[in-house]
């Protein structure tokens, strides 16, 4: 990257000069979160050993290598929509399909460098949930937090029951029932996110690199079936594949661009990095280029697939319910075709699940953090892992499960209609956290960050009415789009009694805390949700939390927190 970069302030407000190249980052003085909870389960979690990761700010281990995080960023851009859905949009929109990828991937890459710019204003665990606090208030952390949960629980049931669906595809394994199987593939993702964020990021390296090898090596072999001419089941490849068959928009531009409400999720996940951010080290230097890297990704891998596919064969060839690359590799007459895409997109299914379930954990800590979930989500084990959020996501998953056993034909479609909500509500939050990050900037309350989002603010508004278009465009899509839609008013119900609940028990705690502050001068450490978390601009928003006063200023430098 070329170019000065502006001069930035450390967490304190101190003026400082960018890092020099091998200087070791500036740390902040001022701590993320503070408050009784935050101590006393602090006290509570043991040092890490001589020789483990340095712990972050939040009490997670610094586990995460720039390749973890790289692959973290790939693997969200590529998801089992390339390699399975494809097919029947192909059938809807013809090579279209190649425009509405690359207009979808625009806003994805839109939402992620919103995210970038946040992540190197302060990385955090806790990414939107604790943007949203600072930028929004407790009420949008609220919000956006138990969608975000909502979104993944529901497709970790649907990743469960596709795994066992991938698997069942060997006879060797059709004797096993659906539901042992995906009972078998939560334990091992709950006992790889137990071990600690290492052993996720190591796991998901190779799930990741797994899709990107599988994409590769079609891209290699359609780009020389096109160059060299080898015919394909009759067929000369060519330009002239997209002319014969009905012209890019062989039915019209309509129902092209109608896909859109369906494809945009196809990259649900990219913002999983913010989160992972929080768990690396140098995150200021490994976000940006793991960022920028997205938008060709999108290009070479999205766009480039369909792109190729259309010219090799003609789109009406393949056929919906089965990959479009075994559709092109079986007419090659390559043997086993079938067998190598069911293990990738299972493969595909797992790293999903996998990194929902790590997603979840600390989305669900920094809920807890602020006094937004239960208290107990707040624990972390030995190896710095939410253990008792990775716990409640699971039992959600045993849901599934369940699901499996009793009507494993109909998971898919009870679910997948509410993630998308979830999906929506979380990259709304993060565009919306970024215009105010960016107007403080503008005013001169925060210093620049020196990632900023391209054409800011008109790409946060533009991005937003995106957003709201699809959200418009589901509701006439029925029956799945429809009901999601109607779901909204229930969902807004379940939230506020949930709000309310959490209000309470919030009232409760502070009067109990009061009353053991007046029997112990000394002052003991209870589980009271702490205070909001602090920002040295904390006059951007004094977030009022549930049931308790407002909060109090962050401490000075060298001064203990109150």
């Amino acid at each position: 990257m070329t170019g000065k970069m502006p001069a930035e302030t450390d967490n304190a407000g101190v003026a400082s000069s960018p890092p020099q190249a091998g200087a070791p980052p500036v740390q902040s003085s001022v701590p993320l979160y503070e408050g009784p909870l935050v101590e006393a389960l602090d006290a509570e979690s043991p040092p890490p050993t001589k020789g483990k990761h340095r712990k972050t700010a939040e009490g997670y281990h610094k586990g995460l290598s720039p390749r973890h995080v790289q692959m973290i960023a790939i693997g969200g851009a590529i998801g089992t929509g390339l390699f399975l859905a494809s097919a029947s949009r192909l059938q809807q929109a013809g090579p279209s399909l190649a425009i509405i990828y690359a207009l979808c991937g625009l806003a994805a890459f839109m939402i992620l460098r919103a995210m970038g710019q946040l992540v190197m204003y302060r990385p955090s665990s806790g990414s939107f949930v604790t943007y949203a606090r600072e930028f929004l208030g407790e009420g949008a952390a609220y919000t956006v937090g138990w969608l975000f949960f909502l979104n993944w629980a529901m497709t970790g049931i649907v990743d469960i029951t596709a795994v066992a669906l991938y698997i069942h595809f060997w006879p060797a394994f059709i004797d096993i029932p659906q539901w042992a199987l995906a009972l078998g593939a939560m334990v091992l993702v709950g006992a790889i996110n137990m071990a600690g964020v290492r052993y996720f990021g190591e796991i998901e390296f190779w799930l990741a690199l797994i899709k990107v090898l599988a994409i590769v090596t079609f891209l290699g072999v359609a780009s020389w079936i096109f160059g060299s001419g080898h015919h394909i089941d009759g067929h000369a490849p060519g330009l002239h594949m997209i002319a014969d068959y009905g012209g890019f928009f062989p039915h019209g531009v309509g129902p092209a661009l109608w896909l859109l409400q369906g494809v945009v999720f196809a990259y649900a996940a990219t913002e999983l990095i913010g989160i992972a951010a929080g768990e690396c080290e140098n995150p200021q230097e490994v976000v940006p280029r793991a960022v920028n890297s997205v938008v060709w990704r999108i290009l070479f891998f999205y766009v480039g697939s369909i792109i190729l596919l259309v010219l090799v064969l003609p789109w009406s060839a393949y056929q919906a319910g089965t990959s479009p690359f075994v559709t092109f590799f079986g007419k090659l007459g390559v043997p086993y075709a079938d067998s190598v895409m069911n293990f990738v997109v299972l493969t595909a299914a797992l790293s999903s699940l996998n990194s929902g379930l790590y997603s979840t954990g600390r989305v669900l800590r920094a809920l807890a953090i602020g006094g937004s979930a239960p208290h107990a989500f707040a624990r972390l084990n030995r190896n710095a892992v939410p253990y008792v959020a990775i716990l409640a996501t699971l039992a959600i998953y045993v849901i599934g499960v369940v699901l499996n056993y009793f009507i494993p034909s109909q998971v898919f479609e009870i679910v997948l209609s509410l993630s998308s909500l979830g999906i929506l509500g979380t990259w709304a939050c993060i565009i919306l956290c970024q215009l105010r990050l960016h107007h403080e900037i503008k005013k001169g309350h925060i210093p620049p960050t020196g990632f900023a989002m391209p054409w800011a603010p008109y790409s946060g508004y533009l991005t937003l009415a995106f957003l709201v278009l699809v959200l418009g465009m589901m509701a006439f899509d029925f029956p799945a789009g429809t009901f999601t839609i109607c779901a909204i008013p229930l969902l807004a119900v379940i939230f506020w009694v949930g709000w309310k609940i959490l209000n309470h028990f919030s009232d409760d705690d502070d009067d109990e805390t009061e009353e053991e502050e007046d029997d112990d001068d000394e002052g003991t450490f209870t589980t009271l949700p702490p205070k909001a978390v602090k920002s040295p601009h904390h006059h951007i928003h004094k977030p009022k939390m549930p049931g308790s006063a407002t909060t109090s200023p962050a401490p000075k430098q060298g001064q203990a927190p109150s």
